[in-house]
């Protein structure tokens, strides 16, 4: 199993599509794309986080390798140069809030249930 999978299933799990979409009317920023979307543009930078992709280049062409859709690196750095910081900052705002008790015992859960070692 690549090790990006799990951090795409914990972000789609915890900030879905909509919830995305809805920060992004709250901000006020219209997103005009139909092929490459703020969410996109969201789990490309948690991918390239966690991957540590040196740029925009390399993680165009890794992309199709991680789950994510392709997308040329010109796009993905200009998608990444119109959005506001503002969406990204409700984001984590909104991603905070949301990582509660109960959801950090449920990732905890589903941690241990995958893993082969026994948690600590």
């Amino acid at each position: 199993m690549k090790k990006s999978t799990t951090i795409l299933s914990i972000l789609q799990s915890v900030l879905t599509q909509e919830e995305v979409e809805s920060v992004v009317k709250e901000v006020g920023y219209e997103d005009k794309a139909r092929k490459f979307t703020v969410h996109q543009l969201l789990q490309y930078w948690c991918t390239a986080a966690y991957e540590e992709w040196p740029s925009y280049r390399t993680g165009a062409d890794r992309a199709s390798l991680s789950g994510l859709s392709e997308v040329h690196y010109s796009r993905f750095s200009s998608k990444a140069s119109e959005v506001p910081f503002a969406v990204f900052k409700e984001l984590l705002h909104l991603l905070i809030r949301k990582c509660n008790r109960e959801t950090r015992r449920k990732l905890l859960s589903r941690r241990n249930c995958c893993s082969s070692t026994p948690p600590r």
